[in-house]
């Protein structure tokens, strides 16, 4: 996984500090990141700066909202699985309605943290068929609005499409990178963990540590298509760091510095009512407990 794993491995294995980013995108807890964006990618319908992103501990994230949510609803931070602090969930491991009180960074349009978020609860987090975690706060959207005059992003509820034009914003390096859909995955393999329909970005996307969980928004939108996690650093075959994807055949190709995302498009058919997760729904395909 790229980069939120070596956030992990950080929090989870202080003794081995020096161990790899799992090919997700976090980075050490202790890191800090450089102010670089990059320049707004050219012809893009809306402006897609840092506002509304999320910095945490180890990893990237962003406030993120649902065509159906209310602004009096609290309000939700979307990240990755393997951004968790107690580490990398297991294969066919969900964790649902979890105690928490982690705190997030919030930005505003040019990357300035102007406050501090803090979660009541996990919502939802696996790192299987995806790679998410998704945070409850103590604070309502209207009420971070009023106080921050910083909006949730949107979360797309249809499937991106190949060649969209996309940027990943990461929160935790305070940089934006700009590239397209290379297209989807059928399985993406890295290690122990298997994700399904992951989005393939074009190359100009080199993704670090550190940018695991930041949001994959559609410049002609402004919505968010998916969440960065990972990448094939070294050339290796299917090991962590180096994912490897595998078509409907069984097939096996290694893309050696290609990044990848998940698809966040199905998310909503699983929250409800104040923004409450919910895997009985109907169409909700998230992995249940």
């Amino acid at each position: 996984m790229k980069r939120p794993l070596r956030g992990f491995f950080a929090a989870a294995l202080a003794a081995l500090a020096a161990v790899a980013t799992l090919g997700l995108s976090a980075a050490p807890a202790t890191a800090t990141g450089p102010d670089a964006a990059a320049a707004p990618h050219a012809g893009a319908a809306v402006t897609v700066d840092f506002a509304g992103t999320v910095s945490l501990s180890n990893c990237s994230g962003s406030l993120i909202r649902f065509p159906g949510s209310a602004s009096t609803d609290p309000a939700l931070v979307l990240s990755n699985g393997h951004c968790l602090t107690s580490g990398f969930l297991d294969p066919g491991e969900v964790l649902v309605d979890q105690a928490s009180t982690r705190a997030f960074g919030l930005l505003n349009a040019s990357g300035r943290s102007v406050a501090t978020l803090r979660a009541t609860k996990l919502a939802y987090a696996t790192m299987t068929d995806t790679d998410i975690s998704v945070y409850q706060l103590g604070r309502t959207y209207a009420q971070i609005q009023s106080s921050y005059g910083i909006s949730a992003l949107e979360v797309s509820g249809t499937h991106p499409v190949q060649g969209t034009a996309i940027k990943v914003v990461s929160g935790y390096w305070k940089t934006i990178y700009s590239c397209s859909i290379d297209g989807f995955v059928h399985l993406l393999k890295e290690g122990d963990w298997t994700w399904k329909d992951s989005v393939r970005y074009t190359s100009s996307c080199n993704t670090i540590g550190g940018t695991s969980g930041s949001p994959v928004i559609d410049t002609a939108t402004g919505k968010v298509v998916a969440i960065n996690n990972t990448g094939n650093e070294d050339g290796g075959r299917c090991t962590l760091n180096n994912p490897c994807e595998v078509d409907a055949n069984g097939t096996v190709t290694v893309r050696r510095g290609i990044n990848y995302a998940e698809q966040t498009y199905g998310i909503g058919a699983c929250v409800t009512t104040g923004n409450r997760f919910d895997l009985t729904l109907p169409g909700c395909g998230l992995p249940k407990p």
